[in-house]
């Protein structure tokens, strides 16, 4: 599985991020640009992943969006997991809308 540290993927250039998280987890704290498909709802909505390039997918600490990447790499989508997830995002001191 591809994995990218969230240092890395904060100096990219507009990544598309897909947030695999709930509502009210990316309600109460999110990165900014990021598309919302919760885990639960990926297989319905998953015409609605960016397929121009890499995903970075990204959740709470890593695990879901694990899952989701796992999945989306099944289905010929260059998915890239986010290792730490928004915990090591907001722990690096990183922007964040929302909540929090």
């Amino acid at each position: 599985m591809k994995e990218i540290t969230v240092t890395e993927l904060a100096a990219l250039d507009h990544p598309a991020v897909v947030d695999v998280r709930e509502q009210s987890e990316y309600d109460t704290v999110h990165a900014e640009g990021v598309r919302l498909i919760p885990l639960g709802e990926l297989v319905q909505r998953l015409e609605e992943v960016p397929r121009t390039g890499p995903v970075y997918v990204v959740c709470h600490l890593g695990g879901r969006s694990a899952q989701a990447t796992g999945f989306l790499a099944a289905q010929g989508i260059d998915a890239i997991n986010v290792v730490g997830g928004m915990d090591a995002w907001q722990r690096a001191g990183l922007p964040v809308s929302g909540r929090a």
